[in-house]
């Protein structure tokens, strides 16, 4: 790759920026501005007139700390790509999460596109930029290593699809235009699991609040919040907010403490995003300090304007229990909208496997799709001990690959272990002691993750347990759900509000959801073993079946 130009410089006013070589003068090339202090920071860019961009940042007090400069050219740069190679840049580095970036509003325009030789500029060069500057020890993780972490997954600099782009650009409208009107506003954003909603919101959030430091937009001085109630998932914005200059810990809170924060100050904040709404509590629960009828509601009320993400499969819990008819019974009070993201992000399924997933979760067991894309697997196992060599196999080859299970195993939050299918899988339940997500935690590949650390997350390839209450009639040629073998407690007190025979029906609706959630985690892959022998069988006919 002796094209590629690589410079180190002084960044200073004394500075000598009259750029000789012919990669770096006039052509577009790619930036890196950083210090060496405690804290370091540093700001990524790209110009196609490297002179006068850098005499600007000179005399930019924003970028007065900074006193080091690396400049990247190729004789094959071209504008689109020195674009891909600066948002790639800004991604990895958040997730190395070693600099506090200066990099703000970008976002709004970064929209995937494809262009002339991107796979050689977005993989090939962008792999030896990479480890030039892991030998210069500016950075220090592989590019294997970072694409594992959630936080590269959700950076808010990720290249948005068209769909996401539209959706992204019309709240952002919503917002300006709705802010200074009476009333409460709310728009809710719809998506099955994998569609890109926590992406999107990641992308939102961060240009919501670069605007709010930017002193020419409509939404200048506004006081946001990203409400997340799944506590793995705050972790991983909460390290975001370590390498962006505008998204604060403070403003990234759990829905309850929003809730009562608000209530003791008597202020409105402005505008207000719900990752995961379909978890909020929709009664009274004095364990998490919820002294309401519905959170959705109590959040609405105090927020000028409310971005909902909803999806009602992913209902977990009966005190958290939604439907579509439950939400428009809310929203329908206030000034509201809904739009819908319908494309698969996550799983390089075809969409036959797609499809099979979705009529499993209602209990059809389809013929079992035949393989006709290496890009997604598929995958029954008769025995625990091959299901399990196949996972750890597949996490020795790419990462992030881990086994989950239907929550039918005791697990206390008592600091004990506590193991699933002790007759079969016999591994312990995950643990969620950690900062960090518990499928990036090296050790959590000899443990079994439940539906409430990996909600939301990606991983390269999940094994699912299916355990005893998910059986087979072979008669009716139908799943059955016995609930009275699931062992969430939690998730299935009983509501007097609502009919016995209505507790029932949502007992199983909520272990239909836990399935769905589970199986559409792995990107390349999904590994079946089921714990009920009928069950299995069934399932095992269906693979030979197929290699037939």
């Amino acid at each position: 790759m002796s094209e590629l130009v690589f410079e180190k410089r002084d960044f200073r006013r004394d500075s000598n920026y009259n750029l000789k070589t012919v990669q770096l003068n006039n052509y577009p090339i790619v930036y890196i501005l950083y210090n060496e202090k405690k804290r370091p920071s540093a700001y990524i860019g790209q110009t196609v007139q490297a002179t006068r961009r850098l005499k600007n940042h000179l005399e930019d007090n924003r970028r007065k700390d900074l006193n080091r400069t690396i400049l990247i050219g190729h004789k094959k740069f071209n504008q689109s790509a020195t674009y891909n190679i600066e948002s790639n840049l800004i991604n990895y580095f958040i997730a190395d999460n070693y600099y506090q970036l200066q990099n703000v509003s970008q976002t709004s325009s970064r929209e995937m596109h494809n262009y002339y030789e991107k796979t050689f500029y977005n993989e090939e060069l962008f792999q030896v930029i990479w480890e030039k500057l892991r030998e210069e020890k500016i950075v220090s993780n592989t590019l294997e290593n970072l694409r594992n972490k959630d936080i590269y997954k959700l950076s808010p600099y990720k290249e948005l699809s068209t769909l996401q782009m539209d959706i992204k650009n019309e709240i952002l409208g919503f917002c300006k235009e709705h802010l200074k009107l009476e009333g409460n506003h709310v728009i809710t954003i719809e998506g099955d699991a994998g569609t890109g909603k926590s992406v999107l919101l990641s992308s939102l959030f961060n240009t919501l609040q670069d605007l709010s430091k930017d002193s020419s937009s409509l939404l200048q001085g506004t006081d946001n919040y990203l409400l997340v109630n799944n506590g793995e998932m705050l972790k991983t914005y909460k390290n975001i907010a370590n390498s962006l200059p505008n998204i604060k810990k403070k403003n990234l809170m759990k829905p309850t403490p929003f809730i009562n924060e608000k209530t003791k100050s008597g202020a409105l904040a402005d505008i207000v995003l719900i990752d995961e709404a379909h978890l909020l509590l929709t009664k009274e629960d004095s364990y998490n300090n919820f002294n309401y009828k519905n959170q959705l509601d109590e959040i609405i009320k105090r927020s000028k304007i409310t971005i909902v993400i909803f999806d009602p499969k992913q209902v977990l819990k009966i005190k958290s229990y939604w439907n579509d008819i439950l939400l428009k019974e809310i929203t329908k009070h206030y000034s509201a909208k809904t739009v819908n993201l319908t494309d698969q992000m996550r799983m390089n399924a075809s969409s036959e496997t797609i499809n099979w997933i979705n009529r499993f979760v209602t209990k059809d067991v389809l013929p079992l799709p035949v393989e006709t894309d290496s890009s997604f697997e598929l995958k029954i196992f008769k025995d625990a001990e091959s299901f399990k060599t196949a996972i750890e196999s597949r996490n020795n080859e790419v990462g992030l690959s881990r086994i989950v299970s239907t929550f039918d195993y005791l697990h206390k939050k008592d600091k004990k272990s506590y193991i699933v299918d002790e007759e079969g899988i016999n591994m312990p339940w995950n643990n969620t002691m950690n900062n960090v997500a518990w499928a990036e935690y090296p050790e959590s590949i000899r443990e079994v993750g439940s539906i409430y650390t990996v909600q939301g997350f990606d991983l390269n390839y999940v094994g699912v347990v299916l355990g005893p209450s998910v059986s087979y009639n072979e008669n009716e040629d139908k799943l059955v759900i016995d609930s009275s073998k699931y062992k969430d407690t939690r998730a299935f007190t009983s509501r007097s509000d609502l009919s016995p025979e209505k507790n029932q029906e949502i007992k199983e609706e909520i272990i239909l959801n836990s399935i769905n959630v589970l199986m559409k985690r792995g990107i390349h892959g999904l590994y079946i073993y089921a714990t009920d022998p009928v069950l299995r069988k069934h399932l095992l006919d269906l693979e030979r079946s197929r290699k037939a």
